[in-house]
């Protein structure tokens, strides 16, 4: 699915299932929820990941990491020799990756037969990050209904949205792009606060927004979700 295929469905049919999610909890159609949501589905795309600012750069990359691998150990049945040639590793540095973040790779395996898939997992905790935001503005008893339909909703979503298709080095590579796209927004661009909210020297974020051909003044002037 090329990007606009992604935001035509992100447009159309996505939209459609969210504004039938919110009437029939809320007996209402909210379009600036509708909006917040899609924006971050699409934002996260093809990662769908979110990692609170609160985090820093460092632990929120690990925490990436741990995520990332474990959905390649869940698509692939704990297969290390598939995965690896998927993601661009070779096997030894998937080993070595996989005992640095503490994952149990059986644990993995049989998780893969019984859990819900990592996609439907992101989605999910993407809509809920996103409904946070307005939880001091809408009733508890309606939010609640809203919570009860996200996990139907999570699921029909990620039959409808593509599935991750990226190297480990693609990955961290957009998950660093959208984390700190996200702290400069937040900071109106501004180096040297972004770089202390993140625990980074402010030359390494430099250098991080040249690779990743980030703009910091164009992202000073967009909105903190």
């Amino acid at each position: 699915m090329n990007k606009y295929d992604l935001e035509e469905t992100v447009k159309g049919k996505v939209a459609l299932l969210l504004e039938e999610t919110m009437e029939k909890s809320w007996g209402i159609y909210i379009p600036q929820v509708q909006s917040d949501i899609t924006d971050k589905l699409q934002t996260n795309l093809p990662v769908i990941f979110y990692v609170s600012l609160a985090s820093s750069f460092q632990d929120a990359k690990k925490r990436f990491k741990f995520e990332f691998l474990k959905n390649q150990l869940h698509l692939h049945g704990g297969n290390i020799s598939q995965l690896a040639q998927f993601v661009g590793l070779d096997r030894r540095s998937v080993h070595r990756a996989i005992k640095r973040l503490d994952l149990h790779l059986e644990d993995v395996r049989r998780e893969a037969h019984h859990s819900s898939s990592y996609q439907e997992k992101m989605i999910n905790q993407t809509i809920r990050f996103a409904l946070e935001e307005y939880k001091d503005i809408i009733q508890p008893q309606k939010m609640e209904k809203m919570y009860l339909e996200v996990p139907l909703l999570s699921r029909h979503l990620a039959k409808l949205l593509p599935h991750n298709h990226l190297t480990w080095k693609q990955a961290e590579r957009e998950f660093e792009k959208q984390f700190l796209s996200q702290a400069l927004v937040e900071h109106k661009g501004k180096i040297a606060e972004t770089a202390r909210r993140i625990q980074i020297q402010p030359e390494t974020l430099h250098r991080k927004i040249s690779r990743l051909g980030l703009k910091a003044s164009a992202l000073a002037a967009q909105p903190s979700q």
